[in-house]
């Protein structure tokens, strides 16, 4: 008996570059390839929508960048996917013109995100990327449902919660700060709730507990390794180190200067704001007209032991500066320690292919790519080593993801500043 053959399966398309997560640098990249003809990506999230810390979403709280930092302004002013003509398909343009602030509110940029997410049809959200393999000069990256072909990759998949180490797998309900707003009101009906961390997230979580702690009665903690409640930096001059000069010099200098640099510029991005700081002030003086706060602000003091028993935490704190030891009980425990990059483990297969530095760590190029060749795998934040604090910051992903609109078309697409600063950073040539 004659049997029809069975069709051939077609070849799975081999896109330009298929980039993996889709936080607003990979977004901010995707919306600055949707006009190009001749470049073709495909952006794979494994998060069913676009969802950038919501768990922060305090009301009133804001980038620390201005909203130029959009998805696309610094590289392309034009763009139908900038801020502000978000602003006005959404009738919100007047009413932020006349808040006179260049500070969108957090919330507002993560919708802003979500529309602009909305208009590509190159994005797949729920693909959660298993392995990536490489064959016959193209990556192969398979996620539950599909295997997605392109001759490059752009690794965008974020910076997870750090945990700090006494604290992992310690039990019970303690939570990162990314998580604070889907827990808050359980953690105000607990007796006490301490923070451990220095930065603005920390600090805005004391804030706005700190407001509700006469009514619900809990005692507050805030607990930091820094000597101090330190400002951001965010001078004009200072700035200028987030510009392609600084990025330069800081690419340049030996690894073990890089290190050292980077230990010591962490209040250049990771600060407080200080309108916050001035805040937080005025409210304990409000409050403490009535009477002593249950409250205690502990600098110089580092985590170093952690333990859970019977809905309560035992943290074993140390005054770094004094040497000495004590204990700290608590019910609720936030973590505000920040995020840290960690290398996905679905990059096992395509390992040999990957530069590294003495420490392991991926070697990364001028221009942003880690691979042995140069020119076949490149990373969005994941570059602090190499490239200094400028990696995270939402100011400099435009021109970041122009230079690598560059390495994926081979001509300049938008024009690349390569000199904006007025100071120099290195000795005269």
């Amino acid at each position: 008996m004659w049997e029809k053959p069975l069709s051939a399966q077609p070849e799975p398309r081999i896109h330009d570059f298929v980039a993996i997560g889709l936080g607003p640098f990979n977004l901010g990249l995707a919306c600055l390839t949707a006009p190009l003809d001749d470049l073709d990506g495909v952006f794979l999230e494994r998060k069913p929508d676009f969802d950038w810390h919501s768990g922060m979403f305090i009301e009133g709280s804001h980038l620390q960048t201005p909203f130029m930092s959009d998805l696309v302004t610094l590289a392309d002013p034009t763009s139908p996917y900038s801020f502000l003509n978000y602003l006005k398909q959404t009738g919100r343009l007047y009413p932020f013109y006349i808040r006179e602030s260049f500070y969108p509110l957090r919330e507002e940029y993560n919708d802003y995100c979500r529309w602009a997410a909305a208009q590509l049809p190159n994005i797949r959200f729920g693909q959660e990327v298993a392995s990536v393999s490489y064959d016959e000069r193209v990556y192969s990256v398979r996620t539950q449902d599909a295997v997605h072909r392109g001759r490059r990759l752009v690794l965008g998949t974020g910076t997870p919660p750090y945990i700090p180490e006494p604290c992992r797998g310690l039990g019970g309900d303690l939570l990162h700060n990314g998580r604070y707003l889907h827990h808050k009101e359980a953690l105000q009906a607990k007796e006490s709730i301490t923070i451990v961390g220095s930065g603005q997230s920390a600090a805005e979580i004391y804030y706005d507990l700190l407001q509700d702690i006469d009514g619900r009665g809990y005692r507050l903690n805030w607990v930091t390794r820094s000597p101090r409640f330190f400002p951001l930096e965010y001078t004009k001059l200072t700035l200028e180190m987030t510009s392609p000069e600084y990025i330069d010099y800081f690419h340049a200098l030996p690894a073990p200067d890089r290190e050292r640099l980077g230990a010591a510029q962490k209040q250049l991005y990771k600060g407080i704001n200080s309108e916050l700081i001035d805040g937080i002030f005025d409210l304990l003086y409000a409050k403490s007209r009535r009477g002593p706060v249950p409250t205690r602000l502990l600098t110089n003091t580092a985590l170093v032991s952690a333990s859970y028993e019977n809905g309560a935490y035992t943290l074993g704190l140390r005054h770094e500066e004094q040497g000495r030891d004590f204990e700290l009980a608590t019910e609720g425990l936030v973590l505000a320690t920040g995020y840290s990059y960690q290398e996905p483990e679905f990059l096992a297969g395509v390992r040999d292919r990957i530069a590294r530095d003495d420490r392991g760590r991926f070697a990364v190029s001028r221009d942003y790519a880690i691979d042995r060749a140069g020119s076949e795998i490149y990373v969005q934040n994941a570059e602090l080593h190499t490239h200094g604090f400028a990696a995270p910051d939402l100011g400099m992903a435009a021109y970041r993801n122009s230079c690598l609109i560059r390495e994926l078309t081979g001509r300049e697409v938008y024009p690349i500043e390569k000199s904006i600063a007025f100071q120099e950073f290195g000795a005269p040539a």
